[in-house]
């Protein structure tokens, strides 16, 4: 009988760590310790900040400033678990279901754009080594105004804003 029950509580161990890929109530993904989150952002023709930002659940995050940003360099940072949720809850509806979206000049998800406009690319990385990733060029803006405001408000969310640099 002693078995039994270790046996039916390894088994529900195995199960509880599955449970962290189910999804919240409302549809939302719940994340785990080793999952990621890195938004990094490519240049324009100008001073458009380049940088890269990966954020971590367990409130652990890296800013790489790269150009005509405050901060150079790689700096880790802390963020609350709200933040984390606000950043991923922000972005959640443009990650695409599997493997790679693209948004730029002659895509389909794109019309006819200016050029020289920045980009900026989210990678969405689960513990087990899997993600999706979405590419997105500014200047297919027009028919994606929600996206383009979505990925510029993002990094507000977090605490890098004096690593950016002031106006940013």
């Amino acid at each position: 009988m002693g078995k039994q029950w270790m046996a039916m509580g390894a088994a529900a161990l195995v199960l509880a760590g599955c449970a962290s890929d189910q999804a919240r109530p409302g549809g939302t993904p719940v994340a785990i310790e080793g999952d990621s989150i890195t938004l990094e952002t490519g240049p324009c023709f100008g001073a458009c900040p380049v940088y890269a930002v990966t954020v971590k659940p367990d409130g652990t995050g890296v800013f790489e400033g790269k150009r005509f940003t405050a901060v150079s360099g790689e700096r880790s940072f802390r963020l609350s678990r709200a933040q984390y949720d606000a950043f991923a809850g922000a972005l959640a509806p443009y990650r695409p279901a599997s493997g790679d979206v693209r948004y730029e000049m002659g895509s389909p998800n794109c019309g006819n754009a200016p050029t020289d406009m920045p980009s900026t690319e989210v990678r969405w990385t689960r513990a087990i080594g899997d993600g999706q990733k979405l590419h997105f060029y500014h200047g297919c803006r027009s028919e994606n105004a929600a996206l383009a405001q979505a990925l510029r408000d993002a990094p507000g969310l977090l605490p890098i804003g004096a690593m950016i640099g002031k106006g940013r």
